[in-house]
């Protein structure tokens, strides 16, 4: 059985995602384990002498005091989209919220995370910071990230982003394992632009490859890339896009203000990164 991690700040983007987490493991025939961390103050006991632990420990009986009062309304949800029969399991761990996913990752084998890209607590500046670029190579399994405005929908196209690496080729057939679960199809993009050294002969090998796959391979010429991906996605009616890490950069562009005018809100998809 698959697992499946979701981090929670039980946000309102948490609990947006969390429907997506709940259909995502319905789909993989998973489990969750939900996370909730949190960052106790630092304090120089040398002015608490008396009271230091007290202190600690009032703070974290009031975290687990909060996670506990926060489940039930979880389950809640789980049972109004008959999904209760899904396995879930909690962690309430101290400390930042990468070290713990990670620490999470190791002990619980997770195969896949799910999470909201912001929320409270500092969760916008763990996707949209400085550090993004280190936090998804620093996590080795696939993160579908879920921005508020993504409702879920029944995923009927799967769009995928490719260079035609061999590395691609390995993510594009574990995304097509994923979009045969759910009887989607994958749309795969790749914006040739006056740099690109691909072959035809790779191009034709691939089409060749996967021709009894339920995959279409799309080729634009552009030099603007990240625009041309953005309007792939609206005029194909993507509803989750998929693409390697190395992309990283972009993925950081997705979820800030509109690269242009017309994307006046933010890409409101789910994004599926995969580590290369």
């Amino acid at each position: 059985m698959k697992k499946i991690l979701f981090p929670t700040d039980f946000s309102e983007v948490a609990t947006n995602a969390f429907i997506h987490a709940l259909e995502f493991a319905k789909i993989v025939q998973g489990e969750l384990i939900l996370l909730h961390t949190f960052e106790l103050p630092v304090y120089d006991n040398q002015f608490f002498p008396e009271n230091y632990n007290v202190i600690f420990d009032s703070l974290q009986l009031s975290q687990f005091d909060m996670f506990k009062d926060e489940i039930p309304k979880l389950r809640t949800i789980a049972e109004e989209r008959n999904l209760d029969h899904i396995k879930m399991s909690h962690r309430l761990m101290d400390g930042s919220l990468l070290y713990n996913i990670k620490k999470a990752i190791k002990e619980e084998k997770i195969d896949f995370i799910v999470m909201g890209t912001s929320g409270a607590t500092g969760w916008e500046a763990f996707f949209l910071g400085t550090n993004t670029g280190n936090v998804l190579t620093a996590v080795d399994v696939p993160v579908l990230s879920v921005p508020l405005e993504a409702k879920f929908k029944k995923i009927e196209t799967i769009g995928f982003t490719t260079r035609y690496r061999t590395k691609d080729k390995k993510a594009l057939k574990d995304v097509l394992q994923i979009a045969k679960k759910m009887n989607a199809k994958v749309r795969c993009l790749y914006v040739k632009t006056n740099n690109s050294d691909v072959s035809d002969a790779t191009i034709k090998h691939w089409e060749e490859e996967f021709k009894d796959e339920p995959v279409v391979f799309s080729i634009i010429p552009s030099d603007n890339v990240e625009d041309t991906i953005l309007d792939f996605v609206l005029f194909i009616d993507i509803d989750v896009l998929a693409m390697l890490t190395y992309k990283r950069n972009f993925f950081v562009e997705l979820f800030k203000p509109s690269l242009t005018q017309k994307f006046s809100n933010r890409l409101d998809i789910p994004v599926l990164a995969i580590h290369e």
